[in-house]
């Protein structure tokens, strides 16, 4: 949960803030430092985030940083992000393992594609569900989760062109691919993934 909501908050503060590009990481180390403080129990401590910067910001940097991105966003730190929706959706489907990696690798992929911002969190939660499904070579909709989402199949069409097209596109950002490599995901990102 805390990619996810990091991500929103550099996304909405983006959308408000305009930003120096040298600021960029700045932004986003210190949006992962609100986000873990929000999810984590224990969230990463200042000396950490200095360092995975390789010093290019202070920790008073990055303190001053947190409360530009606070007001920024008026303290609305709270959201329901498209994890939040899988989760529920998944427990729904009755998933198993495998459907639940397949469905966060594809989830994981839409959060590097800005495009996908112009639809609701469900949709996109719905969308990656209904693909994970068709590449296991099930059923991908049913009507318990057409109940629980409230999405049919044409209702997601538009998403789930979307996505097809990102699972398609040649990778220029290969982190999360090589994590869902890894027999601990299951290897879901080594599967030939077709769209709709």
């Amino acid at each position: 949960e805390t990619l996810f909501l990091t991500v929103n908050l550099i996304d909405r503060f983006l959308e408000v803030q305009t930003v120096e590009r040298s600021k960029l990481q700045l932004v986003g180390v210190t949006a992962l430092l609100v986000a873990s403080k929000y999810e984590e129990i224990y969230p990463p401590e200042l000396r950490d985030l200095v360092y995975i910067t390789d010093k290019a910001y202070s920790q008073q940097e990055i303190l001053a940083m947190e409360e530009t991105i606070l007001k920024a966003l008026e303290y609305n730190v709270t959201i329901a992000s498209t994890h939040c929706f899988l989760v529920r959706y998944l427990k729904a489907a009755h998933a198993d393992r495998k459907l639940v990696w397949l469905a966060c690798y594809i989830l994981e992929r839409t959060l590097q594609e800005y495009h996908m911002l112009k639809y609701l969190p469900s949709t996109v939660a719905s969308s990656a569900i209904y693909l994970a499904r068709k590449n296991l070579q099930r059923s991908p909709w049913s009507p318990t989760l057409v109940k629980y989402t409230q999405n049919t199949e044409s209702s997601l069409r538009a998403c789930l062109e979307d996505i097809s097209q990102i699972l398609s596109a040649k990778l220029n950002l290969t982190a999360v691919k090589k994590k869902y490599s890894s027999t601990k995901f299951g290897v879901v990102a080594s599967m030939t993934l077709e769209g709709i």
